[in-house]
C-alpha cells in the first residue's frame, strides 16, 4: 500500500501512563483493563482528551465496546498466560515479574488452553458480554514478541540456553510461538484487528496486521537471532498474515537483512536506526518512523520539527511512511507534539 502523495503522511501519539493519569486522573490497575464499564469510559475520555489538545479522531466519541486500550502501550496478557504475575499501577503500564524458571520446569511447558486460563477467560467472557450488550466488539491486546514473553519465563539465564542448552530454548520459543498464534487468531476472529493495542499506527496500512514486539532482540546478535528467533518469527508471519515487527531499537538496520526474508508488511523503526539503509533492505514495507520521547520532552518544538523532517528525509520517497512517537511521559510540551504532527501534515 503505497501513501497517497495527496493526503498527509499519517502521525501517531501515544502517551505513557503517567501523562494520562497526571493530566486527566486516569488510573492504569487492574481495573483498567478488566472492568468494561470503567474501560469504556476511559476510552471516550482519552479520545476525546487527544482531539481537545491535538486534534486527532473524533470531536464527539462515543462509547464503544472496547477490550484492550488503543491509548497505551505495554503488555501482559502473554507472560500472564504462562503463570508470571503481573503489577498493576496507578500511573505505569502492567509489569509482568520474571518466573525465572528452571530448566526441568521449561522443558515441561506446553502452550495453555487460553480459554481455560487467565487471563484469557476473563477477557473472553467480558468480550461475550460486549457482543451480547453492543452486538459487536473492538480493540485488541499486545501480544509482545517471542523473545519478550520467553525472558519474562525463563529470566536471563534464557541468554546463557542460547549457547549451552539450545534445545531449552528452542522448546521454550516454540511453545511461546504457538500460545501467540492460538491468541493472535482468537482475536482476529473476534474483533478483526489485532495490533492496535501494540501500535495504534497499524491502522493507517492495515488494522488485521499483526504487530509482532520485538523489543529485546536488540540484546541479541543478528547471527543468534537468525539461529534461535527467525524460524518462530516465519512460523507467525505465515499463520498471522498480513505480519508487522515492532523493533523499537536503534539498529534494526543491523537486522534488516534477516527481516527482508519475512514477509513483512510493516515496521516500527526504532529511533537511530538507519533509516535510509532499512528503507534499502525493506523496499516494499511500510516503515513507521518512531521519534524519541525523551528528546520529546526535553528538547524544543523547533529540535523536534527538525528530527521528524530528518527522518523523513532519510526514508527518501515518502510513500509507504508514517511517523510517530510512542510512551511520551508526563511534562512534555503539547507544542512540541504539535510540530511532529504538523511537520506529518506539511509533508504529503
Amino acid at each position: 500500500m503505497l501513501h497517497d502523495m495527496s493526503k498527509p503522511i499519517a502521525a501517531e501519539v501515544i502517551f505513557n501512563p503517567n501523562w494520562w493519569h497526571r493530566n486527566y486522573g486516569i488510573s492504569f490497575d487492574e481495573w483498567f483493563y478488566f472492568d468494561s464499564a470503567l474501560r469504556i469510559q476511559n476510552d471516550v475520555q482519552m479520545r476525546r482528551a487527544l482531539y481537545e489538545r491535538f486534534r486527532l479522531g473524533s470531536p464527539n466519541p462515543g462509547p464503544r465496546p472496547i477490550i484492550g486500550s488503543e491509548h497505551v502501550a505495554g503488555g501482559f496478557v502473554m507472560p500472564a498466560l504462562f503463570g508470571c504475575k503481573i503489577r498493576f499501577e496507578a500511573d505505569a503500564a502492567p509489569a509482568p515479574i520474571s518466573r525465572d524458571l528452571g530448566a526441568e520446569q521449561v522443558l515441561a511447558l506446553t502452550a495453555p488452553d487460553i480459554a481455560a486460563t487467565w487471563p484469557m477467560n476473563q477477557l473472553i467472557a467480558d468480550m461475550d458480554n460486549l457482543q451480547n450488550e453492543f452486538g459487536n466488539v473492538c480493540g485488541d491486546f499486545n501480544l509482545g514478541g517471542v523473545l519478550n514473553t520467553a525472558l519474562e519465563i525463563r529470566g536471563q539465564q534464557l541468554f546463557m540456553d542460547f549457547y549451552e542448552a539450545p534445545q531449552l530454548a528452542h522448546h521454550l520459543l516454540s511453545v511461546v510461538t504457538e500460545a501467540q498464534i492460538a491468541v493472535g487468531t482468537y482475536m482476529r476472529g473476534r474483533t478483526g484487528t489485532l495490533s492496535l493495542s501494540t501500535n495504534r499506527s497499524t491502522v493507517n496500512v492495515d488494522p488485521s496486521i499483526f504487530l509482532h514486539g520485538n523489543c529485546s532482540v536488540q540484546m541479541v546478535s543478528p547471527k543468534v537471532y537468525e539461529e534461535f528467533l527467525f524460524p518462530y518469527e516465519k512460523r507467525l508471519a505465515e499463520k498471522l498474515a498480513p505480519y508487522g515487527i515492532h523493533h523499537c531499537g536503534n539498529n534494526l538496520h543491523l537486522y534488516a537483512p534477516c527481516y527482508a526474508r519475512l514477509p513483512v508488511v510493516f515496521f516500527d523503526v526504532g529511533w537511530g536506526s538507519d533509516v535510509a539503509r532499512c528503507r534499502k533492505e525493506l523496499p516494499d514495507a511500510f516503515l513507521n518512523l518512531r521519534l524519541n520521547p525523551v528528546r520529546m520532552l526535553q528538547c524544543t518544538a523547533a529540535e523536534i520539527r527538525r528530527d521528524a523532517e530528518q527522518l523523513l528525509a532519510a526514508a527518501g520517497d515518502t510513500r509507504n511512511v508514517g511517523l510517530c512517537c510512542i510512551n511520551m511521559d508526563y511534562g512534555t510540551a503539547d507544542e512540541n507534539v504539535h510540530a511532529m504532527l504538523e511537520v506529518a501534515a506539511s509533508a504529503g
